[in-house]
């Protein structure tokens, strides 16, 4: 199966959010798609990152994860997955943060120092810890469709799916379909 890092796929606001929305229907056991499972992929989405992620300036040029990080950083994105989307749901515990901690603290201890090229574990780490403390979480939320987590970052907080272009228009195109099925079957 081909696949390539569009701009959709940077969609969370956040490079945290972006790595943990890297499995595709994650609550689905049969449809479920580990994007990080191939190393290419997995290896492609720090140049993606480099060109689309909301958080490119923050981070120098991301390099990709390395072979001896790889498990970390995994631990990472569940870690930021379980602890981000308990807060959206009102089911935080400290144990969720706890983890999440203790991940990020793994990998920045792998990596201290601040360069002009930050492996993509390091940023990823930085990124969640810097959500961790954001002052409005109210902001975060879970896509309605594909069920990815996202940052509001529209001036009134009402934006409702991760990305318009995509899980918008195919709501609002299944809603219509729906609609004039009623239609014609009456």
């Amino acid at each position: 199966m081909t696949f390539s890092w569009t701009q959709h796929r940077f969609a969370g606001g956040a490079l945290a959010l972006d790595v943990a929305n890297s499995v595709i229907l994650r609550f689905d056991p049969e449809r479920r798609i580990d994007r990080y499972a191939d190393p290419v992929a997995m290896r492609d989405f720090a140049a993606a990152a480099n060109r689309f992620s909301v958080e490119k300036e923050l981070f120098g040029t991301l390099e990709p994860v390395t072979v001896e990080n790889r498990d970390a950083f995994l631990n990472l994105r569940e870690t930021t997955d379980r602890h981000f989307r308990a807060n959206v749901l009102g089911a935080s515990t400290g144990a969720d943060l706890a983890d999440l901690l203790d991940a990020a603290s793994i990998i920045i201890r792998r990596h201290p120092a601040k360069t002009a090229r930050t492996p993509l574990d390091a940023a990823t780490a930085r990124s969640a810890l810097m959500l961790a403390t954001f002052t409005e979480p109210e902001r975060l939320k879970i896509c309605p469709n594909c069920q990815w987590l996202f940052l509001d970052r529209s001036r009134n907080r009402s934006r409702t799916w991760c990305d318009m272009t995509v899980c918008g228009n195919r709501v609002k195109a299944n809603r219509h379909y729906r609609r004039q099925k009623k239609e014609l079957a009456t």
